[in-house]
């Protein structure tokens, strides 16, 4: 039987990436393409062997089905101009997943699809906890989105409506309807967790026919309460408003009725600031404020969507080495809420001791107050052992959850969690991010505790981890005591000494002159995470352990100081002021993140020790590895530190370093290669001698008959160069 050839011509996007994915998934037909070539800047041509020819017609809805033509000889060619395709990616894969207490479409091995949030969900849903149920948009709509141009692929919101409609049915209420209102909260969530990276809005739904009905239901205050944060979050998140036109007129409210905490608004006080904040859409963008709650809930998806590659998050991929990931996933989700009163709250925990691993939960909570509140550090929270006390019945209910998660993932968890009317609902879950410290008595304990094998354990510690506890500590913290100015929450461990600024971007600069500093802000937000990642600590005057500072800040090993209620922070004039001592930007000061001390001026640091869980962690290390570890030496202190920690012998001696320790060596480097007699020259090499003999005698010493490379061929060029580079 002859085979035919057809050609036939496709109009795509310029690249031409996706054209053999979608004949071959989207029509059906092309599983013989051999060949791929473009035909023009906006075509390609496809070459297609198969015992018939088919005619490809074009009409109103696409392609119609094709008929099989009579045979052919090989050397005739049938072209035919398909439609013009504007979306490349294939619409029967399913993109939109549902979830809710003990069922879900998708499960804790989808992240890199519904993203870390979203699968986790799908996970504690399908396992039997307390979560409100929603739906989750995929990472690969999201990628979609963002090749075509930021429009939401064809067929999409269909799909997200669908979803909708079981949430709706599952909670008994509508989007929009005053008589039953559904509230929904539309949050980000990356295959890896990026904490504050991208948007999040709450409340979405709410308008004054919604307000006016949530408030039959749940009383004034409740209601407007919500719809000013919704407001507030949908301006600044899905409009672009910046968050301080809001904030504010909420501080202008608070200082014309004499009060300084939200919750003492009263619902006439909402009612007022809800008008205000309605003129800030007028006066910042021009236009009214979107009342239409699907209108709403569209350009809060987009927004989402837009965050993958806002700039903080861009920076924060690119600090971290993420790459290779999708998008981000969407997910919406019944609102529950933990601002309706006394017997209401928020909060967020971890399962252990993100900086000391131990074996206790470590979190916060906040009475009458949603879960931004928490993260972003707007209100400084209690610990979470204040909830034993107000709400037993639910504490019991979330410890017993730790568990089970714990038990589940075999790994420490960090959880969010809301209590409305004293009914626990769990929010989010997802492997806690830990300190060096922490991670190594984590992965320690777990294995003592029957959990993980040592296998999984050394799996379970980063390398990153390890590095961090190579860094130093305080020599003597009681030798500092009397310059102990103030005290906040130990956020981040380890110590730190720098030049105080007030700014990321004084952070960012400093650091590039070689400056060590302390970020000092009344607050951190994801803005600022180029100059947190710059400093080499960081204080802030408000926010707890949960939040953003704290947890980005472990997350980077680096020490944090939060909530520090004892200074005040004036950015304007770049000032410190603790009681009566002014600090200007410039000045020393020391942190101890163990301890949550702020010291006055330079501290002497001292390096760390191998020991106890760690010693024991590289035991377990040492039986599993397969490759022999060696460390690169110049000094015998380099060589002793890397024998004490492990290594099998000096990969690489490089014996030009060791005429850097002191500038008499540096001297006599010098005196020898500008010698213009033999004997002038000798006479260097003669000071030259006796320091090298001694290092190589020294390192020989500490390396105690194992192996030692010594790299000496490029010793002359190298000192030359640096040499006369220094004298310049």
């Amino acid at each position: 039987m002859s085979s035919t050839v057809e050609v036939v011509l496709v109009r795509s996007a310029a690249n031409g990436v996706y054209t053999r994915r979608l004949l071959k998934e989207k029509y059906g037909y092309a599983d013989q393409i051999d060949h791929l070539f473009r035909a023009n800047p906006s075509s390609i041509r496809v070459r297609r062997w198969s015992g018939q020819v088919q005619v490809i017609r074009s009409g109103a809805n696409g392609l119609s089905n094709p008929n099989p033509q009579p045979k052919r000889e090989p050397n005739i060619l049938s072209q035919a101009i398909l439609t013009p395709v504007s979306d490349p990616t294939p619409t029967t894969k399913k993109r939109v997943f549902t979830f809710g207490k003990g069922r879900s479409e998708g499960n804790k091995g989808m992240k890199s699809l519904l993203g870390g949030k979203g699968a986790n969900l799908a996970e504690m849903a399908s396992i039997g906890l307390s979560v409100p149920p929603g739906l989750t948009i995929s990472t690969e709509a999201c990628q979609e989105y963002q090749q075509i141009g930021k429009k939401l692929p064809q067929g999409l919101w269909e799909e997200i409506l669908e979803g909708l409609k079981i949430v709706e049915d599952d909670m008994g209420a509508s989007l929009g309807d005053p008589s039953k209102p559904l509230l929904l909260s539309v949050r980000s969530g990356a295959a890896i967790s990026m904490p504050g990276m991208m948007d999040t809005v709450l409340n979405l739904g709410l308008n004054d026919e919604v307000v006016a009905g949530l408030a039959a239901k749940s009383g004034e205050r409740f209601a407007y309460d919500s719809f000013r944060r919704f407001l507030d979050m949908f301006g600044n998140v899905v409009m672009g408003i910046s968050h301080s036109l809001f904030e504010e007129k909420l501080e202008n409210m608070k200082t014309e009725k004499g009060i300084t905490l939200d919750t003492n608004l009263t619902a006439s006080d909402l009612k007022e600031l809800v008008e205000q904040y309605k003129d800030v859409y007028v006066e910042a963008k021009g236009e009214k404020f979107p009342s239409e709650p699907k209108k709403q809930l569209e350009l809060a998806v987009k927004a989402v969507f837009d965050s993958w590659d806002s700039p903080r998050a861009i920076k924060y991929r690119s600090i971290n080495q993420i790459t290779g990931l999708k998008g981000t996933a969407v997910n919406i989700q019944c609102m529950v809420f933990g601002n309706m009163g006394n017997t209401s709250g928020t909060g967020v925990l971890f399962t252990r001791n993100p900086s000391t691993g131990e074996k206790k939960l470590y979190g916060e909570f906040l009475i009458n107050a949603q879960g931004e509140d928490v993260v972003a550090g707007i209100r400084t929270p209690e610990d979470l052992d204040s909830m034993k006390n107000c709400m037993p019945e639910a504490y019991k209910e979330l410890v017993e959850n730790c568990k089970i998660l714990e038990a589940h993932y075999k790994d420490m968890m960090d959880i969010e969690f809301t209590v409305q009317e004293n009914r626990l609902w769990m929010l989010q879950c997802r492997s806690g991010k830990r300190t060096g410290k922490g991670a190594v008595k984590i992965a320690v304990d777990m294995v003592n505790e029957g959990l993980v094998d040592t296998r999984t354990a050394v799996k379970m510690v980063e390398p990153q981890h390890l590095d961090q506890l190579l860094h130093p500590q305080f020599e003597d913290p009681s030798a500092y005591k009397e310059k102990v100015i103030a005290k906040g929450l130990p956020a981040s461990p380890g110590a730190a000494v720098g030049q105080v600024v007030f700014s990321a971007e004084d952070a960012e600069a400093w650091h590039a002159q070689g400056k060590s500093v302390i970020l000092v802000r009344t607050e951190t937000s994801p803005e600022d995470v180029g100059g947190m990642h710059a400093a080499v600590g960081i204080l802030t005057a408000r926010g707890g352990m949960t939040s953003h500072a704290a947890v980005v800040a472990r997350g980077w090993g680096k020490c944090c100081v939060s909530g520090c209620s004892e200074i005040r922070v004036n950015d304007y004039e770049k000032v410190l002021m603790v009681g009566g001592e002014a600090i200007n930007e410039g000045e020393w000061i020391s942190l101890n993140g163990s301890t949550g001390e702020v010291i006055l001026g330079k501290q002497p640091l001292s390096p760390p020790a191998m020991m106890g869980d760690l010693e024991i962690f590289m035991l377990w290390a040492d039986e599993i590895r397969r490759i022999k570890v060696m460390a690169n030496a110049d000094t015998p202190e380099d060589a002793l530190a890397a024998r004490n920690n492990g290594a099998q012998g000096i990969g690489l001696c490089r014996t030009e370093h060791m005429f850097f320790a002191s500038d008499e060596r540096i001297k006599a480097v010098r005196k020898m290669i500008m010698a213009v007699t033999p004997e002038l020259r000798k006479e260097a090499l003669d000071l030259l001698l006796p320091y090298q003999r001694a290092d190589f005698e020294g390192i020989f010493r500490a390396m105690d008959g194992t192996s030692c490379l010594q790299r000496f061929v490029v010793l002359l060029r190298v000192m030359l160069f640096i040499s006369i580079a220094d004298e310049k």
